[in-house]
C-alpha cells in the first residue's frame, strides 16, 4: 500500500472514531437523566439538531451508496433519538420539546420531499442534498450556543450553563475531519 493510502486510511479511521465519540457524548447526559429522573441543566437542542444532521447525512450516504456514511450516521441517529426520547420522558415542558422536534423534522421532510420528487438528476440531487446537509451540520455546531449567558439588559436575567453540559469530543472532530478530503462528512 502506498504512503498516501496508509495515511488516508489512518486519518479516515480517526475521523470515524472521533465522529462516533462526538455522537456518544450524550451518554453521560443520558445516564444523568436516567439516574436523577430530571433534565436539569441539560440542553435539548443539540440532541435534536444532531439527530436531524445524522438523518440528513444518512440519506446522503444512502444516495451515494457510501457504507461509512451510512453506518456512522445510523449509529448517530439511534443514539440521538434515544437521548431525545429519554429527555422527553423526563422533561416537564413536553409541549415545547415536541414543537421544536416537529418543526425541525418538518423542515427535514420538506427538504427530502424536494430532493426526491423535484430533482431528477442523481448528480444534482447529491450536490444539493450535500449543501442541505451542511446547513444541518452548521446548526448542530451552533445549537449549544443557544444557552449562552444573556446579559440582564437583553433578557429576563442571566442564564448560566454548567461546564458539565459541554463536551470535549466535538473539538478534535471539528478540526481533524475537515482536514481530510476523503472524510467528506464523517
Amino acid at each position: 500500500m502506498e504512503t498516501g493510502g496508509v495515511a488516508d486510511t489512518l486519518l479516515s479511521g480517526a475521523c470515524v472514531i472521533f465522529t462516533l465519540g462526538m455522537f456518544s457524548t450524550g451518554l453521560s447526559d443520558l445516564r444523568h437523566m436516567w439516574m436523577t429522573r430530571r433534565v436539569d441543566n441539560i440542553q435539548f437542542l443539540p440532541f435534536l439538531t444532531t439527530d436531524v444532521n445524522n438523518l440528513s447525512w444518512l440519506s446522503y450516504g444512502t444516495l451515494k451508496r457510501d457504507g461509512t456514511l451510512i453506518i456512522v450516521n445510523a449509529v448517530g441517529a439511534v443514539l440521538q433519538t434515544s437521548y431525545i426520547l429519554v429527555y422527553l420522558h423526563y422533561c416537564p415542558r413536553k409541549r415545547a420539546v415536541l414543537l421544536q422536534t416537529a418543526a425541525l423534522l418538518g423542515v427535514l421532510l420538506l427538504g427530502f420531499g424536494y430532493f426526491w420528487l423535484l430533482v431528477p438528476s442523481i448528480e444534482a440531487r447529491l450536490q444539493q442534498l450535500g449543501l442541505f446537509c451542511s446547513v444541518f451540520t452548521i446548526s448542530m455546531y451552533l445549537s449549544p450556543l443557544t444557552d449562552l449567558p444573556i446579559p440582564s439588559h437583553l433578557g429576563s436575567g442571566l442564564r448560566t450553563l454548567s461546564p458539565s453540559a459541554q463536551s470535549i469530543w466535538p473539538s478534535p472532530h471539528t478540526y481533524l475531519c475537515p482536514a481530510f478530503p476523503g472524510s467528506a462528512r464523517l
